[in-house]
């Protein structure tokens, strides 16, 4: 293996619960009461889907689509800023393969300004080669865009990467794409039948080590 692609969102940052936060109360204002069960339903997916699905579901008068995603972004970044943590096992994880010599990347649903904002927040945003956002792409996850294109700009082939995930749609998205991949999920979603398609399931960062890519194959 030669790089590494992570995923940003419940895997470097603790930003699902401020996700969750944003979407009760955004769609709240517009009537539509949210659980952060529902809220699950879509993570992992980009924005412009998320609020699509929910407008189709339960349609309001008012602010454009747009509008709301714009709303949910701004509210993120705000508590990103305010309450933004790294899960565990992120320092650790990523001092390893650098060590190691690998190349790193991120390859987020999360549009790049809240990428920026995040990894500014975890001080880490200089540890990686290559930012990636699904926002430039015709599609998200669980689409592999995304992950095609990060792979692209670090001009490694695919089966040279691993990829680091929490979501099933991220996943599909990172395996679809040919990389290897390690599922980080959380406790709530770790017994998702998605998941069977990762290389690997660890409960947390902290958990990995080189052993689980060496040899270039993650070993189920």
């Amino acid at each position: 293996m030669d790089a590494a692609i992570f995923d940003m969102d419940g895997l470097l940052i603790d930003s699902e619960p401020l996700w969750q936060d944003a979407e009760i109360a955004v769609f709240g204002e517009l009537g539509i009461s949210l659980t952060r069960d529902l809220c699950r339903e879509t993570m992992g997916v980009r924005l412009d889907e998320v609020v699509r699905h929910w407008y189709e579901k339960h349609p309001w008068q008012g602010p454009s689509l747009g509008d709301v995603e714009e709303r949910i972004v701004g509210l993120v970044g705000e508590l990103m800023r305010q309450r933004g943590a790294p899960m565990p096992g992120v320092n650790q994880a990523i001092a390893e393969l650098r060590g190691a010599g690998y190349r790193l990347a991120v390859a987020s649903s999360s549009p790049m300004r809240l990428i920026r904002i995040a990894l500014e927040q975890l001080q880490i945003i200089d540890q990686f080669e290559v930012l990636h956002s699904a926002e430039n792409e015709s599609h998200g996850k669980p689409h592999p865009a995304v992950y095609s294109s990060t792979m692209t700009r670090l001009g490694i082939e695919p089966g040279r990467c691993i990829a680091f995930e929490d979501s099933v749609a991220g996943v599909r998205s990172a395996k679809d794409a040919g990389a290897q991949v390690i599922a980080v999920p959380d406790q709530l979603e770790r017994s998702h039948p998605g998941f069977a398609i990762a290389d690997r399931v660890i409960d947390s960062l902290a958990e990995f080590s080189l052993e689980l890519v060496e040899r270039g194959r993650v070993n189920g």
